[in-house]
């Protein structure tokens, strides 16, 4: 590397976050970016690993430890630090289709496996995947490249969320013709309407779906393949199909009262606000729902709390968050080390908001919903919650989450969001096209594999693993696409 002691001379910086009172007041991305020269400093604190963890994407206890891209991070900090920009964009494009979306939504899992995460603060790797990509747009680097020689083979991509526009994206520029298909007004999945603003703009969206268009994909919005004759027909016209409609299936929470009014799934709210940001819809009183409100999120992940996040935007009188597993440690424990994902306390976006605008970290532990309450009328009132305790299962071993005899209490509610994670596809997709699914509900293939039961059919992202990472459902998309040249052209050189 070009600075052997960088990660010594130079200390961690990221980009600033406004103020919480002040970035509540818009929907807009929050970060105030490093300069050049710092971001230079951050590229010289990436050491000279024996071996870099960091692009490892190893399952390590069944959590991701490195980035799943494999992405060549060594390689494009050191050209970050040296000034070549150019070389750093061409190596960070080698590997990740999208480095504007995972630079802004991923977890980062290549920092918490950076080496430097032993002893110090890890590399500032995601801020430099920013610096770098958000560097090639501005200056030009972004230009469309379509490809010289078509094969004469036509593909049709179903979803247009991270998985699906990733296998669009590598097929077109392998030569065949990709055209992707996608049920709601926008392109994008869940980046569209199921990652918010301020974690995402979507002109960042658009702005790749416009250069896709340019380099050939094309895409058809409004148009939901699982419902009517529409999948036959796509059989007989496409030589390949993948499917790519994610794991949307919501886990519910059946408890007495769920028929309450004022319960909704998390990933419905976060949809409708963010339409309505975009169709300059925002004020209209069935959107603001959670102003002036007792708002309830079930669920202590990032769609939770990205529900808290748009609440208190939205004005919310008070916001509750339950989390049914313990509060985890503020420091790794023992039997977590290095480089597993480190299971520790994190504070997000939407929680240090609600610390901020209510005074108190708005999330309780071990804690869940026994009871939803109504009032004459049918609306949600109160919620009776009950405390949870780990205990071991004799017969397998398995620490479960069990009541707490006598410790029910009532919370005044008048809002819920449920952000309990997916139980993979929906079924009448998977029915369409006659594709089988397997104990998990996520579509059936072969280990290693992203051929389905039916032929000319492949399987991408969320619907094929169940719910996960954005950067993994880019990777699957990749390996999807692999899998379709290969079956098309008998080889592959993606």
């Amino acid at each position: 590397m070009g600075k052997p002691t960088g990660f010594i001379d130079y200390e961690r910086q990221d980009s600033i976050a406004v103020k919480p009172k002040d970035r509540i007041k818009n929907f807009g991305e929050f970060h105030i970016q490093l300069s050049m020269e710092e971001r230079k400093k951050q590229g010289a604190r990436c050491m000279e690993c024996g071996v870099p963890f960091c692009q490892s994407g190893m399952m390590i206890g069944g959590m991701t430890s490195g980035c799943p891209l494999r992405n060549l991070i060594p390689e494009w900090n050191d050209a970050l630090y040296h000034g070549n920009m150019e070389l750093a964009l061409g190596r960070l494009l080698k590997t990740n289709n999208f480095p504007e979306f995972t630079a802004r939504v991923c977890p980062a899992p290549c920092e918490s496996a950076c080496t430097c995460n032993i002893n110090t603060k890890p590399v500032a790797i995601k801020e430099n995947e920013y610096g770098i990509i958000e560097y090639g747009y501005e200056h030009g680097l972004m230009k469309a490249k379509p490809p010289k020689v078509r094969t004469g083979k036509k593909i049709a991509v179903i979803g247009s969320g991270p998985s699906g526009l990733a296998a669009a994206d590598q097929l077109n520029h392998r030569g065949h013709q990709v055209t992707v298909f996608e049920r709601n007004d926008r392109v994008g999945g869940l980046l569209m309407y199921g990652i918010p603003n301020m974690k995402l703009e979507k002109e960042i969206i658009l702005r790749r779906i416009n250069r896709m268009e340019e380099e050939g994909v094309s895409f058809v919005t409004g148009t939901d393949i699982g419902k009517g004759e529409k999948a036959q027909t796509l059989y007989k016209d496409f030589d390949a199909i993948v499917l790519a409609c994610g794991a949307s299936n919501p886990r519910d929470i059946k408890v007495p009262g769920r028929d309450a009014e004022g319960i909704y799934f998390a990933v419905d709210y976060l949809r409708t606000v963010t339409k309505a940001l975009l169709d300059g819809t925002l004020t209209d009183e069935k959107v603001m729902m959670a102003k002036g409100k007792k708002v309830v999120v079930i669920g202590g992940g990032d769609t939770g709390n990205d529900c808290v996040g748009t609440a208190i935007r939205q004005g919310a009188k008070s916001v509750l968050q339950l989390e049914m597993m313990p509060k985890p440690p503020v420091t790794r424990s023992e039997n977590n080390p290095w480089p597993e994902w480190p299971k520790v306390l994190k504070t997000d976006y939407g929680q240090e908001e609600a610390i901020e605008v209510f005074g108190n970290d708005p999330r309780v532990y071990q804690t869940t919903v026994k009871e939803f309450l109504k009032n004459k009328e049918g609306k949600l009132s109160k919620l009776k919650l009950v405390k949870l305790e780990s205990k071991k299962e004799e017969k397998t071993g398995r620490f479960l989450m069990e009541e707490v005899d006598g410790s029910e209490y009532e919370v005044e509610a008048d809002l819920v969001f449920i952000a309990a994670g997916f139980l993979g596809t929906e079924k009448y997709v998977t029915d369409a096209f006659g594709v089988e699914q397997n104990e998990r509900m996520n579509v059936k293939t072969e280990m290693d594999s992203y051929a389905t039961n039916v032929k000319n059919i492949f399987v991408a992202g969320d619907m094929h693993r169940g719910q996960s990472l954005v950067v993994w459902a880019i990777w699957e998309g990749r390996e999807a696409a692999r899998a379709v040249d290969s079956y098309l052209m008998g080889y592959t050189n993606l």
